[in-house]
């Protein structure tokens, strides 16, 4: 993996009967994107943000076994493949040795515009060398 991001099941996670409403899996996995651009890549949402983005394209999700208040996840980000302007993620979440979620995702790198555009040079070496281990 590429990046990882231990990530606690807080009360605000939870529904009433102290499991990970599903929805607060896909805020995870994006403060887990958001942790990779900003301590791995060097290249912070808020410096990104102004003139382009990164949304998520596509996301797929397949839950494994619950979450609960108070488990302690680790979420691995791997960079699977990077195109002109798309980025292929898959992110783990493990708590105890045991795989609880994992998710295929797609992001896209877009203009002020909001129109797909491609990874500045630098990003893309950035991004190419984490992939090869070199970041």
């Amino acid at each position: 993996m590429h990046f990882h991001f231990p990530q606690k099941v807080l009360f605000k996670h939870c529904d009433p009967a102290g499991i990970v409403f599903y929805p607060r899996f896909f805020e995870m996995i994006n403060d887990a994107v958001e942790a990779m651009f900003s301590d791995a890549l060097r290249w912070p949402f808020e410096e990104i943000h102004p003139d382009q983005g990164v949304p998520t394209a596509s996301i797929s999700v397949q839950f494994k076994a619950p979450c609960r208040h108070g488990d302690q996840l680790v979420l691995a980000v791997e960079i699977k493949a990077i195109g002109t302007s798309s980025l292929t993620l898959r992110t783990r979440a493990t708590a105890q040795d045991q795989l609880r979620f994992e998710a295929d995702h797609t992001l896209v790198c877009v203009g002020a515009d909001g129109r797909p555009t491609a990874w500045p040079d630098d990003m893309r070496h950035k991004i190419t060398g984490l992939m090869e281990g070199r970041t």
